[in-house]
């Protein structure tokens, strides 16, 4: 089922809006900074579209993605974009920026592993204090990244190029630009076995 992205704002969001916008912004960036993991200079990439409330995405993580980069991770970029189911995972959308503002201390995977690890715990609080977890240096600063809502569209960016290659569901994984059909490590060990092969004639 397609999922289209959030309707318009209700007054409490407008109002939230507006308080996170009186944040000071010096010192944040709203890029996303977070990196592959895995060979970072390979030709052959996997990306994940997925969203971190999403309990098909947990199960991915340790059935799918682990397994993968235990036996790909020298020979494949391994790649994380957002796609926030926001209309079922209320969570989801905070969650995606509190991972991106994590990224901007080099704590992005660090963060999305431990938040699928406690995803029942994803309340701003739970969130603010992951930071602290999974060794983010400097707190105030990641507390006032999230506050700001400065990566709200570097998420927003990468859903919507999710749905414009196609993206329905989450997980939903790419090796180069071909999507992955089925959702299993064989599935896709097979399409990273087509590239290095192709790159071996």
């Amino acid at each position: 089922m397609l999922f289209s992205a959030m309707k318009k704002p209700s007054l409490f969001l407008a109002t939230f809006l507006f308080l996170a916008a009186c944040v000071s912004k010096e010192g944040l960036s709203a890029e996303s900074s977070k990196t592959p993991t895995g060979n970072p200079n390979s030709s052959i990439v996997v990306i994940e579209y997925g969203d971190l409330q999403c309990p098909a995405c947990k199960g991915a993580e340790t059935t799918i993605v682990k397994p993968l980069l235990e036996k790909y991770g020298n020979v494949i970029r391994y790649e994380f974009r957002h796609f926030p189911l926001r209309q079922i995972h209320a969570f989801a959308q905070e969650a995606a920026e509190a991972a991106e503002c994590a990224a901007d201390q080099g704590k992005f995977w660090e963060f999305v592993r431990n938040t699928y690890e406690n995803q029942e715990k994803l309340s701003r609080k739970d969130l603010l204090a992951r930071a602290e977890t999974v060794g983010v240096a400097d707190t105030g600063l990641f507390a006032r990244c999230m506050k700001s809502r400065i990566k709200r569209d570097a998420v927003q960016k990468e859903y919507e190029e999710g749905l414009e290659r196609g993206v329905n569901s989450t997980p939903t994984f790419f090796v180069n630009d071909t999507k992955v059909e089925r959702n299993t490590i064989d599935a896709i060990s097979a399409a990273i076995e087509e590239r290095v092969g192709a790159q071996k004639l």
